[in-house]
C-alpha cells in the first residue's frame, strides 16, 4: 500500500519531517506511514437517540481497520434531531445540517489527504450529508447507517414517534384521554436508533444499499441489536479492500444505479425528502438527473412493501421479513433493476442478489410483484400553474388521491397548527403553507406538527395541504410539498388567497391555481418579495445560496 496518497504526501519533498512529527505525536511508528490513512466520520451524539448508538460502531470500525491494514483516522460531524426540532424554529437548521455534514466530510478527507472514509450515520442528514461530502472527496467510501429503533408499546399497539404528532391531533379532537396521551409520548421512542417506520433516515439508508455504497442487509438493522456492530466491523474491511482496488463513490454512483435506488425507494414507500437528496446527491456526483426522472422511475416501479407511515410494518419487521435484500431479489427477478451495477463490495447487484432466497411465505411485508400494495410508486411529480418546476405528493394510503377545494393561507406552520388545533380546517379545504421553502424558510422546515394533527382529528383524506416546505417521511395523507418555484422567489403559491379554488390531482399529475391570467398578472404586479428573515450566520447564507427545491436546494448549484 506505500503507493496510496497518504503516504505519498507524507514521504516526499521537503515537508516530510514536519508531516511525520505530528502523527508521531499521536503513536504513530514508522511502519505506520505505508499504509492507508482512512477517515472516520463519526455522527455520535447525545443530542438525539438516532445518534446517541453511534459511538460503538465508530469503535467496531476503528478497530477492525486496524486489523485490516489501515490507520483509522476519527472525525466529528454534527446533526440536528428533526423530531425534536419540528414545531420549532430549530427545524429551519434541519436541511441546512445536510450541508454542513458534507462540508465536514469533504473538508476533513481533502485536508488530511484521506485514502478512503467511512461515514457512520444516524438521523434524516446524515445520510444525504454524508454521501454528498462523499462523492465530493471521490476516495473510496462507504457508508455505514446506525440502525433503526426498536418500537415502543403500549396497549398491545407498536409505537413510534408519528404515533405521538398524530395522538396531539387525537387529544385535541377529544378523541384520546390525557392518560392514553401521556402514556404514548412516554412509552413511544423506548431506545436508541433512528425512526422506525419507512421515514427519511430509514428511506436513505435503503436506498444507499440500492446504490451499492452500504453493504447488504446493513441498511435495515435495529441499532441496539448485536449484529450491527459485525455488520460495521464487516463494511470497513470491505473499504480497505476498496481502497486496494481505487473503487470510489462515482464508479458506483451513476444514473443506473441511482434508478436503482429510486426504485427502491418506491418499492418501500419511502420519504419524499428522498426526492430532496438525490436530486443534491445526483449533483454531488456530477450525474445528470432532474425531478422529471422520479416520475419516469415511479411508473415502472410498484409499492412492494407495507411500511408505515401509510403501511402497517416497522423498518424492523422488514429486517427480519428479508431486508432490502429480498425487496431488490424482487424487483431484478421482474427486470425493474439495472443488475450489472457495481458495489462497494467489489461485486454487481446481480451477484451480491445471487443467493438471496425468494420472498418467505411466512410474511406479508414484502409482497410478490403480482400482489404489490401498488401498481405504480407513490411519490408522484405534480406540475401545473401552481408547480411550474414541481413538486412532490406523497399518494399511497388514499382512497382518491383527487381533490378541489378552498384554499386556506397562512405564511407560517405556527398559525396553520393553530387553526387545524382549533377545530377552524374543515374537509374539503386545502390549506396552503408558504413562505417556508429553502429561501423563505430559510432551510425549508418540515411540515410533521400540522400534518399529523390533521391525521388525528381523522382529516387526513379530506383536507389538502400544499407547501413549498417540506415534510417528514412520517408524513401521509392529501399532502404536497416541495412546490417551486417557492413563495420567497415570486412563484404562484406566494399569490393564493384566502378562499381561492385550488385543484390537487395526482391521476393528472396537477397542482393548479384555479383563478384566470388577469387575476394572477394583477397580483403579480402588487407583490413585494419579503425582507429575509436572517441576514447573518448559517441560515442567512443558506437562504442566499440554496437553489430550487426542484434541483435539490443545493447551495453550488447554478441557479
Amino acid at each position: 500500500m506505500s503507493s496510496n496518497r497518504r503516504s505519498k504526501n507524507i514521504t516526499e519533498g521537503a515537508a516530510r519531517a514536519p508531516n511525520r512529527s505530528m502523527y508521531y505525536a499521536m503513536g504513530y511508528v514508522e511502519g505506520d506511514f505505508g499504509k492507508p490513512m482512512i477517515g472516520v466520520a463519526n455522527g455520535h451524539s447525545t443530542i438525539t437517540p438516532c445518534n446517541s448508538g453511534l459511538q460503538k460502531l465508530a469503535d467496531a470500525a476503528v478497530v477492525a481497520l486496524k486489523e485490516a491494514g489501515a490507520n483509522p483516522q476519527i472525525f466529528g460531524t454534527p446533526t440536528i434531531s428533526d423530531g425534536m426540532a419540528m414545531g420549532t424554529e430549530g427545524m429551519k437548521y434541519s436541511l441546512v445540517s445536510r450541508e454542513v455534514i458534507a462540508d465536514c466530510v469533504e473538508t476533513c478527507v481533502g485536508g488530511q489527504w484521506m485514502d478512503g472514509v467511512l461515514v457512520v450515520g444516524g438521523c434524516d442528514k446524515n445520510m444525504p450529508g454524508g454521501m454528498m461530502g462523499m462523492l465530493r472527496a471521490n476516495v473510496p467510501a462507504i457508508y455505514v447507517y446506525g440502525g433503526t429503533i426498536l418500537p415502543g408499546r403500549y396497549k398491545g399497539q407498536d409505537l413510534n414517534i408519528v404515533s405521538v404528532f398524530e395522538a396531539v391531533g387525537q387529544y385535541s379532537a377529544g378523541r384520546m384521554s390525557e392518560e392514553d396521551f401521556c402514556q404514548i409520548e412516554r412509552r413511544a421512542i423506548p431506545g436508541s436508533g433512528s425512526c422506525g417506520g419507512m421515514y427519511t433516515a430509514n428511506t436513505m439508508s435503503s436506498a444507499f444499499e440500492a446504490l451499492g455504497m452500504s453493504l447488504p442487509y446493513s441498511s435495515t438493522m435495529a441499532n441496539v441489536e448485536d449484529e450491527i456492530v459485525e455488520r460495521t466491523r464487516a463494511a470497513a474491511v470491505a473499504l480497505v479492500d476498496a481502497v486496494d482496488k481505487d473503487l470510489k463513490p462515482r464508479d458506483i454512483v451513476t444514473k443506473k444505479s441511482i434508478e436503482n435506488a429510486v426504485a427502491v425507494i418506491m418499492a418501500t414507500g419511502g420519504s419524499t425528502n428522498a426526492v430532496l437528496h438525490f436530486l443534491a446527491i445526483a449533483h454531488a456526483a456530477g450525474v445528470e438527473w432532474t425531478i422529471d426522472d422520479f416520475e419516469r422511475v415511479r411508473r415502472r416501479s410498484p409499492v412492494l412493501c407495507d411500511l408505515k407511515p401509510s403501511g402497517r410494518y416497522l423498518a424492523i419487521d422488514l429486517h427480519r421479513a428479508g431486508g432490502i435484500p429480498a425487496v431488490m431479489k424482487t424487483l431484478l427477478d421482474g427486470g425493474l433493476l439495472h443488475g450489472e451495477c457495481m458495489t462497494i463490495t467489489g461485486k454487481t447487484v446481480a451477484e451480491n442478489l445471487a443467493d438471496v432466497a425468494p420472498l418467505r411465505a411466512d410474511q406479508d411485508v414484502i409482497r410478490p410483484l403480482a400482489k404489490p400494495m401498488y401498481a405504480e410508486g407513490h411519490l408522484a411529480i405534480l406540475k401545473g400553474n401552481l408547480s411550474t418546476e414541481g413538486c412532490v405528493a406523497k399518494i399511497t394510503g388514499l382512497k382518491n388521491p383527487v381533490m378541489t377545494g378552498p384554499a386556506r393561507v397562512f405564511d407560517d406552520e405556527q398559525s396553520a397548527l393553530a387553526a387545524i388545533m382549533g377545530n377552524r380546517i374543515v374537509a374539503g379545504d386545502v390549506m396552503v403553507l408558504r413562505y417556508l421553502g429553502p429561501k423563505g424558510g430559510p432551510g425549508m422546515p418540515e411540515m410533521l406538527a400540522p400534518t399529523g394533527a390533521l391525521i388525528g382529528q381523522g382529516l387526513g383524506e379530506s383536507v389538502g395541504l400544499i407547501t413549498d416546505g417540506r415534510f417528514s417521511g412520517g408524513t401521509w395523507g392529501m399532502v404536497v410539498g416541495h412546490v417551486s418555484p417557492e413563495a420567497h422567489a415570486g412563484g404562484l403559491i406566494a399569490l393564493v388567497h384566502e378562499g381561492d379554488s385550488i385543484t390537487i390531482d395526482a391521476h393528472r399529475l396537477l397542482l393548479q391555481l384555479n383563478v384566470d391570467d388577469a387575476e394572477i398578472a394583477r397580483r403579480r404586479a402588487a407583490w413585494k418579495q419579503p425582507a429575509p428573515r436572517y441576514t447573518r450566520g448559517v441560515l442567512a447564507k443558506f437562504a442566499r445560496n440554496a437553489s430550487s427545491a426542484s434541483s435539490g436546494a443545493v447551495l453550488d448549484g447554478d441557479d
